[in-house]
């Protein structure tokens, strides 16, 4: 792996744990075989921070037989002996977590006080949970349901489990995949995008130094045509949980469907933001702007369409426009900067595309530009908010995954909720009233995975997370995440020595 020096020590200070490449496989750093290299750009600076060797499908290879080979031991632990190992884990990522949060806002661009305040600390939070829910991994009752025998069910790893990671929530995405597939027994092997594998590389290695055996976690780090893809079909992989676009989304499952694997699916979104009449309209504004500008607006749960009652509509498209133009743009790594650069400027320029598009439809009341002079040397692009659209238009029903924030008028509750469930996707949304009654129905009737009132982001490890419709199924974090890595097994005992004959002679007569 080559280092070209911009990235300095202060900034990254783990730089010199990937002198031995960027794949992990049986315990170790590795390079990749491909013959490709690729590099890790700092967004902010459009600087190379590091190249490295792209893995090839002989490394999906080596890497999913080493989980097979450590499958056996690791789903032979005790849930105590996982819950151990997960809990000394949690101790070495709490005792690196600058090294993470560094690592995070230079590949990502997002400002160092949120990886600092929201990445790392949930990151550890997860695995300190799965810590303890390692232990609670159970079966259902056991009793006597037909005649002389018993019957219970049992709760098991599935095997090698194949994970597919995106690249605006790096570390956290990886702890959601690796955790709860490792504390149900399974072992896995993940890719993450090759523009952000730093993070997760540094996790891989954090599980290894805990004590958590050779094989259990394995990373191979190359695109997705041609890692993933083989990923998704290796023979010897039994489940694979996949998070991205539902365009990707969709390839993986056709992929998936040809070796009948398990499938977990966490897809696009376009959440909605329900603002009613009789919510307080300052801490509305101020959730939008915090719920939109989420990590650049690179995150599906992101606030991007906010329908607001007529009554406060004028007053709350000023308002909000206001506090996005207050809004800090600058270095990540600076203490004032409130928001970063968007992943790349590929990224950025899609973004601009959707803006500059909607001006012949739409109004842009703040926003919809880069940023001039030192900043537009990287993948900047201003808070902006757009007003007037139509619900049928690009703005509206399309994932834009940047700092955009359309904002729609509507007139009844029925047409509130009705506009919030307009669109393919079902991630998230927020509602805000400070009638219960109001807040409920629309908890109730907005086909979401996940539904804030008067608050629009926060997650916790206790709960689950994952979509409905076109943003795909099953759950991250939580208990409920076990249901994706493990599956079930009816156990019948014959309590009699007897019935087997009984059954004989029932079906075939007697002979």
């Amino acid at each position: 792996m080559h280092n070209p020096g911009n990235a300095t020590p202060d900034r990254f200070p783990a730089a010199e744990r990937f002198a031995e490449g960027a794949q992990f496989i049986a315990g170790r750093l590795t390079r990749g075989t491909s013959g490709r290299t690729h590099a890790v750009v700092d967004p902010a600076s459009g600087e190379e921070v590091l190249r490295y060797e792209l893995a090839g499908t002989a490394d999906v290879d080596r890497a999913v037989a080493a989980a097979r080979e450590a499958f056996p031991g690791w789903a032979g632990t005790t849930p105590g002996e996982r819950s151990d190992a997960l809990h000394r884990f949690a101790a070495v990522l709490a005792d690196r977590a600058e090294d993470f949060a560094r690592a995070e806002s230079l590949q990502c661009g997002k400002p160092l006080k949120l990886s600092r305040e929201f990445d790392v600390p949930g990151s550890i939070d997860n695995t300190s949970f799965f810590a303890g829910a390692a232990r609670h991994l159970q079966g259902q009752s056991a009793g006597e349901y037909s005649g002389d025998h018993t019957s219970y069910v049992r709760r098991e790893p599935i095997g090698v489990v194949g994970s597919i990671a995106p690249w605006n929530y790096p570390l956290q995405m990886a702890a959601w995949k690796i955790l709860p597939a490792i504390a149900a027994g399974n072992t896995i092997v993940l890719k993450p995008a090759e523009l952000t594998p730093l993070t997760s590389l540094l996790f891989a290695q954090a599980a290894t130094d805990a004590g958590i055996p050779d094989g259990v976690i394995n990373i191979v780090t190359g695109t997705g045509k041609e890692v993933g893809e083989h990923l998704v079909g290796h023979p010897d992989v039994a489940m694979t949980s996949f998070t991205g676009s539902t365009a990707v989304g969709k390839r993986v499952a056709e992929i998936a469907t040809a070796t009948v694997k398990r499938l977990h699916l966490e897809l696009g979104g376009k959440a909605p933001f329900v603002v009613f009449d009789d919510a307080d309209p300052e801490a509305a504004a101020h959730g939008a702007v915090a719920g939109a500008l989420i990590n650049t607006g690179q995150d599906c749960t992101a606030a991007t369409r906010a329908y607001v009652q007529r009554p406060l509509y004028e007053a709350f498209v000023e308002r909000t426009a206001a506090l996005m133009e207050s809004v800090r743009l600058g270095d990540p790594f600076a203490a004032g900067t409130d928001l970063g650069p968007l992943i790349s400027h590929v990224q950025r320029d899609r973004v601009a595309g959707f803006v500059d598009r909607a001006r012949a439809y739409a109004r842009v009341v703040t926003g919809g530009e880069a940023p001039e002079g030192e900043l537009a040397k990287g993948a900047y692009y201003r808070p902006t908010l757009i007003a007037d659209a139509a619900q049928d238009s690009e703005v509206v029903q399309s994932e834009i995954f940047g700092p955009v924030l359309v904002v729609l008028p509507f007139d009844t509750d029925d047409e509130g909720i009705a506009l919030a469930n307009d669109t393919p996707y079902g991630l998230a949304a927020s509602a805000w009233s400070r009638d219960v009654y109001r807040a409920n129905r629309a908890t109730r009737e907005i086909k979401a995975g996940c539904v804030w009132v008067n608050d629009h982001i926060p997650i916790i490890s206790e709960m689950p997370h994952g979509g409905h419709k076109a943003s795909g199924y099953g759950k991250d974090m939580s208990a409920y995440s076990f249901e994706e890595y493990t599956q079930i097994k009816h156990v019948m005992f014959d309590n009699t020595a007897v019935a087997a004959k009984d059954w004989h002679r029932t079906v075939f007569g007697d002979r």
